[in-house]
C-alpha cells in the first residue's frame, strides 16, 4: 500500500513537450516543441550530480517526478517545470494502480 498515489502529493504541474518537424516554404526542415499536455506529480527526487567537460566541470540537475499513467507518453517527448526545459531519460511503470515515474536532466 506504500505505492499509493495521493492526490495531494501531485503538487507540481509538469508540461509535456512534443518536437515537431515541418518543411518551410525555401525546402528547409524546422522543428518546434509543441506543448501536448500539463500533467500534475509529486517530486519523488531531486539530484544534482558533475561531470567534466571539455571546459571543466559542469553541473546536471536530475530529477525524478511520481505522476498518474499518461499513455503515449515516450523519451523523444520533453518536461518543462518551473519555466526550464529537461529531457526524458526513462519511464517507469509502478504500483497496482499504474503511476508512472519520470527521471529528467536540464537541458543547459
Amino acid at each position: 500500500m506504500g505505492d499509493l498515489m495521493r492526490a495531494g502529493k501531485l503538487k507540481h504541474a509538469l508540461m509535456i513537450e512534443r518536437e515537431v518537424k515541418a518543411v518551410d516554404a525555401a525546402g528547409y526542415v524546422t522543428s518546434t516543441w509543441m506543448l501536448i499536455g500539463t500533467i500534475r506529480a509529486e517530486l519523488a527526487q531531486q539530484a544534482t550530480t558533475e561531470g567534466a567537460t571539455g571546459y571543466g566541470e559542469a553541473g546536471t540537475a536530475g530529477l525524478t517526478f511520481k505522476t498518474r499513467y499518461l499513455t503515449g507518453l515516450t523519451t523523444a517527448d520533453r518536461i518543462r517545470y518551473l519555466g526550464r526545459a529537461y529531457n526524458l531519460k526513462s519511464i517507469t511503470d509502478f504500483g497496482p494502480r499504474g503511476g508512472l515515474e519520470l527521471t529528467v536532466d536540464a537541458l543547459e
